[in-house]
């Protein structure tokens, strides 16, 4: 792509953004209708993406879950978790708590495939955030849990605050509470990566799935 510019100023435009460490699919085009096209179909919630997680805690009584929740600012300026029943309700700074809802399937305990997710979000167990049941802020110990998320909106942080919400942090994720040092190893990078994003081409309305390979941490036994 950059050969074709040589000799000549390319202006490339971002249509998503990624949280600093998160690895995976960025899309950067060449024309900035195009960027501002798909922008919009991400904030519509047009366009369907998957994120990996290795996260450490307890196993998961569910092997699928749909999660509804506010989200939003708290009084120190933290993204956080609010309970469901918060949604509209106003903060400070004139802002207010939005919806946040994601998919989670359990690939992986330990290394080892987990079988019998169905895979229908019309079937997995549902879980609605209530008051006083906003996060769970516990020591990240225990089993390594390897998760693909399916974000039905677009929050700050989203995915971390959710897995953080179940008391699975990410591993190396200490803003929210996951281990830095994992058996011996230092993570100076929260084991998150966009796995795909699928949608139309905004010009021709062919049907498009971009995929990024998946980590060593994602594939390892």
């Amino acid at each position: 792509m950059l050969s074709e510019g040589v000799g000549s100023k390319i202006h490339l435009h971002l249509a998503n953004r990624l949280d600093r460490d998160t690895s995976g699919v960025m899309i950067i085009t060449k024309c900035k209708i195009v960027a501002g096209k798909l922008t919009r179909m991400f904030q519509n919630r047009r366009a369907k993406k998957t994120y990996v997680a290795l996260c450490i805690g307890p196993r998961p009584t569910w092997d699928e879950v749909y999660i509804e929740t506010g989200h939003g600012r708290s009084r120190w300026g933290a993204w956080r978790v609010y309970a469901h029943e918060d949604i509209g309700r106003k903060l400070p700074e004139k802002a207010t708590v939005k919806d946040m809802s994601t998919r989670f399937m359990l690939i992986s305990i330990n290394g080892k495939k987990v079988s019998g997710c169905c895979c229908d979000e019309n079937h997995c167990e549902r879980i609605i955030a209530v008051k006083h049941q906003t996060y769970k802020n516990v020591p990240a110990y225990g089993d390594e849990v390897l998760l693909r998320a399916y974000p039905l909106s677009g929050r700050t942080h989203q995915i971390r605050l959710h897995c953080q919400f179940f008391g699975l942090p990410l591993l190396g994720d200490v803003k929210y509470g996951g281990p830095l040092v994992w058996k011996g190893r230092t993570y100076e990078a929260h084991a998150l990566h966009a796995e795909s994003i699928s949608f139309r081409h905004p010009i021709t309305d062919a049907a498009l799935c971009l995929l990024a390979p998946l980590p060593e941490w994602a594939t390892s036994d």
